[in-house]
C-alpha cells in the first residue's frame, strides 16, 4: 500500500523544526478552474451620474432672504460659522443612534428600555419636524421589541399605544391597546388606558369587558360610574360594585357623595359594618345621626377601634355642642389610649387642641390643654417648654390654645411675673379690654411686688379714659410698694 511505503517518511516529519517548516514554499495554483475571465464594461448614463452628484452635494450657503428673516444667529448675537447643514444632520443622527444603542443589551440584543419611564417622556413630546418623525420611528421599533420580547408586560403595550397616539395615529393606538388587553387581561392599567383611548360608547363596552376580567378592580368600577351621565345610573353602578367589593372605602365614599341625606345615612350604616376599621366612615355616620344616635355610634366606634384618638375628640366636640362638660371625656380618652398602649406625644395633643379651636370648640381645646400639657415634659422643663408652646401657638394664630397654655402655667406657677406679663401681652394684642383687666387684677394679687403689673393696669384704665380707676390702682400699688419710685412718678402724672 502507498501508506506503508511512506510510513517511514511520516515518522521523520516529527523531527522537522519550526524553521524548516517555515522555509517550505507555498504551492501555487496551476489549475485552470479560477482562470480570469474577460470582463466587459458599459458606460454609465449621464442621468445616473447627475443623481449621484446631487445626493452627495453639501449645502454650503444659506439663502440671503432667510438671513434677513432671522433665526440664524447664536444667543450671543454671533453668526454661526458652521454652514455644512448635511454634517449637522448626520451629527444629530449619530447622537440619536448612540442613545438608542445605550438602551439596548449588547449581549442578547434585547432592549432594556424602561416602558414606564418612556411613557412619562411621551407625554411631553411634540412632533414638529421630520427629524422628530424619524425619532418616533426608532421609538416604535424599540417598543415593538419590548412587547415582542415580553407580550405580557402591560407597560410596554401602554407605551406603544401612547406613542401611536402622539404620532396622530389614534386607530393604531387603539389596536395596540386592544392587543394589550388580550395579552394582559388582568392588568388594570391596560383596561384604563383602553377606556381613555375609546369614544364614550365604546369605552362602556370596554369597561364591561374589564370588570368581567377583574371584578375586584375598584378603579374600573369608579371609571364606569364616571362615564354615566345620569346620577341614578352612577349610583346603580356603584351599588353593583359594592356587591362585588363590599370592603372598598373608595366605593362607599363615592356612593355616599351621590346619595341624599337619608340614603347616605343608610349607606354609612352598612359601610361601618363592612369596613369597621375605618374611622372616617364612623365619623361621617355620626354627623348624619341625631344626638342620641350619634353617641351610640361613637360608643360602638370606640369599642371597635379603641386606639384612635379622633373618635374621642369627636365625642368631646359633640358634647360641647350640646352644652355638656367635656373635661371628663378628655380625661377618659387619655386613660383609655394609655391602657391600649397608644403613645401620643405632647406636640400631637397640642395639634388636636388647635384643631378643636379651628372647629370653634373652645371648651374642648381648653380641656385637651389642661389634661395633656404635662405629658412627656420633665418638671424642671415645664415653664420653658410651656412658654415656647404658647408662643408657637400664638404665631400660628391659635389664640385660645395659647391662652389655655398660659392659664395652666399660671395655675402651676402663680408667682411667676414673667408668665403673667406674657399672658397680659397676649390679651392686649388678641383679647378684649375686659379680659386684660381681669387678668391684671388676678396678677397683682399673686405678684403684689411686681410694679410693672400695677402700672400696666393703671395705664389701661387711663387709656380707656377712666382716670379715677387708674388713681385707685396706683393707690393700691403704693400700699404694696411704698418705696417704688415708678409708682410715685406715675401717680404725680395723674394729678
Amino acid at each position: 500500500k502507498i501508506t506503508e511505503q511512506f510510513a517511514d517518511l511520516k515518522r521523520q516529519l516529527g523531527q522537522v523544526s519550526e524553521e524548516e517548516w517555515d522555509s517550505i514554499p507555498e504551492i501555487g495554483d496551476y489549475t485552470i478552474k479560477n482562470k480570469k475571465r474577460f470582463e466587459s464594461f458599459i458606460p454609465v448614463p449621464d442621468t445616473l451620474l447627475a443623481k449621484a452628484i446631487a445626493e452627495k452635494e453639501t449645502v454650503n450657503a444659506i439663502d440671503p432672504g432667510a438671513k434677513m428673516v432671522g433665526g440664524f444667529e447664536t444667543p450671543m448675537g454671533i453668526q454661526s460659522t458652521t454652514t455644512d447643514l448635511t454634517a449637522l444632520g448626520a451629527g444629530r443622527e449619530k447622537m440619536l443612534s448612540l442613545k438608542l444603542d445605550r438602551m439596548a443589551d449588547s449581549v442578547s440584543g434585547q432592549t432594556v428600555v424602561d416602558p414606564k419611564g418612556y411613557m412619562t417622556d411621551l407625554k411631553s413630546m411634540k412632533i414638529s419636524s421630520e427629524a422628530e418623525i424619524s425619532d418616533i420611528k426608532r421609538a416604535r421599533l424599540l417598543l415593538n421589541s419590548v412587547i415582542q420580547t415580553n407580550p405580557t408586560h402591560a407597560p410596554g403595550w401602554i407605551a406603544a399605544a401612547r406613542l401611536e397616539e402622539l404620532a396622530g395615529k389614534l386607530q393604531a393606538a387603539r389596536e395596540f391597546i386592544r392587543k394589550g388587553c388580550t395579552n394582559c387581561p388582568k392588568s388594570e392599567d391596560v383596561w384604563l388606558e383602553a377606556v381613555r383611548l375609546q369614544t364614550p360608547d365604546h369605552a362602556k363596552a370596554m369597561l364591561a369587558r374589564g370588570v368581567n376580567e377583574i371584578p375586584t378592580s375598584v378603579n374600573l368600577w369608579l371609571q364606569a360610574a364616571q362615564l354615566e351621565t345620569e346620577q341614578e345610573k352612577k349610583s346603580r353602578v356603584l351599588r353593583k360594585a359594592l356587591e362585588r367589593i363590599p370592603n372598598s372605602v373608595k366605593l362607599w365614599k363615592a356612593a355616599v357623595e351621590l346619595a341624599n341625606e337619608e340614603d347616605a345615612r343608610i349607606l354609612l350604616s352598612r359601610a361601618v359594618e363592612c369596613c369597621p376599621q375605618h374611622t372616617e366612615l364612623w365619623l361621617a355616620l355620626t354627623r348624619l345621626e341625631t344626638y342620641e344616635n350619634a353617641r351610640r355610634v361613637l360608643n360602638r366606634a370606640r369599642e371597635t377601634i379603641p386606639t384612635d384618638p379622633a373618635i374621642w375628640m369627636t365625642a368631646a366636640k359633640l358634647e360641647e355642642a350640646h352644652g355638656n362638660d367635656v373635661l371628663p371625656i378628655i380625661e377618659r380618652a387619655v386613660k383609655a389610649l394609655r391602657k391600649n398602649n397608644v403613645v401620643i406625644t405632647h406636640e400631637e395633643w397640642l395639634k388636636e387642641a388647635e384643631s378643636a379651636e379651628k372647629a370653634s370648640r373652645i371648651k374642648t381645646c381648653e380641656a385637651i390643654v389642661k389634661t395633656t400639657i404635662g405629658i412627656g415634659v420633665e418638671d424642671q422643663d415645664r415653664k420653658r417648654t410651656w412658654m415656647a408652646d404658647a408662643e408657637d401657638a400664638q404665631k400660628r394664630g391659635s389664640i385660645h390654645t395659647a391662652r389655655a397654655i398660659y392659664a395652666h402655667a399660671l395655675s402651676v406657677f402663680p408667682g411667676k411675673k414673667s408668665i403673667w406679663l406674657r399672658a397680659a401681652q397676649l390679651e392686649k394684642s388678641a383679647g378684649t379690654r375686659e379680659s386684660l383687666d381681669s387678668l391684671l387684677i388676678r396678677a397683682v394679687k399673686y405678684c403684689p411686688q411686681a410694679e410693672i403689673l400695677w402700672l400696666m393696669g393703671a395705664k389701661e384704665k387711663w387709656l380707656a379714659g377712666d382716670v379715677e380707676a387708674a388713681r385707685m390702682i396706683l393707690q393700691e400699688a403704693w400700699g404694696a410698694n411704698p418705696d417704688s419710685e415708678e409708682v410715685w412718678l406715675s401717680g404725680f402724672k395723674l394729678l
